[in-house]
């Protein structure tokens, strides 16, 4: 499925079989997870899309080829494909450890072909090695939901009381991991939205309410989901003196100007920036710990505008995932 135009469908095609060059790898793609990076992408939200775009960075697969110089990767292997598909290896960012800055950084779905086709092409280096008997729907998600969901709640730190604005695939993957982490959360909806509420308190949410409700009491922290910069003043206003807001999305809209006070007595407001390796090895150590399971609806490949547009709507509980 392949976007031809911004803010235009996705069009079906029927591509050349891809080649894997070297030190990357072929994938028949088993499963992939719709972000809402992708629609950002779609939308035309991010800087410099560059059409035609395969979209899909939640990509669960079977390595079918190797190109040259490959060795960690078998053929065979099930193998995820998350949002950052290649750093440069030489930057100051990546030679610190902080690869998900890289100054020329490619990304799968973005700058990089995605998921959102019967194959893909990956950097292998960049490939997160799944266990043989994992099943790729329920694990989809977790590729870019579940990864800046934990980098998210890492920014965070070490919460009692932690408060989710925007209840959706990242943020009911979150809720299980920070309440085996034995934090409170408090969900923040869209006003109204009982459904989502509900599902909230399905995930373990102690508490469901509306964006602009108050919490039963004061936040250690608050992560924002929702692309909607209205909340940043919202989430400030309800964390205690030394809390922490982080902005989890990779966008959002305009921040509207706010009172200083919102800020002072130590307040933070923080971003998060795409992903690491490391933070794949930490989320799925700690995800298998938690238990961590997926909501997933799931659709076939030549649906995935009907997907973007239910998740566009907030018509999911979860998440959803293409089926090739």
């Amino acid at each position: 499925m392949v976007l031809e135009s911004v803010g235009r469908p996705l069009v079906l095609r029927q591509p050349v079989d891809p080649e894997p060059g070297p030190g990357e790898v072929r994938l028949r793609v088993e499963a992939c997870g719709v972000c809402r990076t992708d629609l950002h992408v779609v939308d035309g939200e991010l800087p410099a899309v560059a059409p035609p775009v395969v979209p899909g960075h939640e990509v669960v697969g079977r390595v079918d080829r190797l190109g040259t110089g490959v060795h960690r990767i078998t053929p065979g292997q099930r193998v995820g494909v998350p949002w950052l598909g290649s750093t440069c290896g030489v930057c100051e960012y990546c030679l610190d450890g902080r690869e998900n800055l890289c100054e020329t950084p490619g990304f799968t779905g973005y700058t990089r072909p995605g998921g959102f086709a019967s194959h893909l092409v990956a950097r292998a280096d960049f490939c997160i090695p799944l266990a043989d008997d994992a099943d790729p729907v329920a694990t989809a998600p977790l590729l870019c939901a579940g990864l800046i969901g934990w980098r998210a709640l890492c920014r965070a730190g070490r919460a009692r009381t932690l408060g989710i604005y925007g209840f959706g695939a990242a943020a009911h993957l979150l809720t299980q991991v920070a309440r085996q982490q034995g934090q409170r959360v408090y969900a923040f909806t869209r006003p109204g939205d009982l459904a989502a509420q509900a599902f909230a308190l399905s995930q373990g949410a102690a508490w469901a309410g509306d964006a602009d409700a108050a919490a039963p009491g004061l936040l250690d922290a608050a992560i924002i989901f929702a692309p909607a910069g209205e909340l940043v003043p919202v989430a400030l206003r309800a964390v205690r003196k030394g809390g922490r807001v982080v902005c989890g999305g990779i966008h959002m809209s305009d921040i509207p100007a706010f009172p200083y006070r919102l800020l002072w007595e130590e307040r933070e407001l923080v971003s998060v920036a795409n992903l690491t390796r490391a933070d794949a090895d930490a989320f799925f150590a700690e995800a298998a710990r938690a238990d961590v399971h997926a909501t997933t609806r799931r659709y076939r490949l030549e649906a995935a505008n009907e997907a973007l547009d239910d998740l566009r709507h907030g018509r999911l509980d979860g998440a959803a995932v293409l089926l090739p």
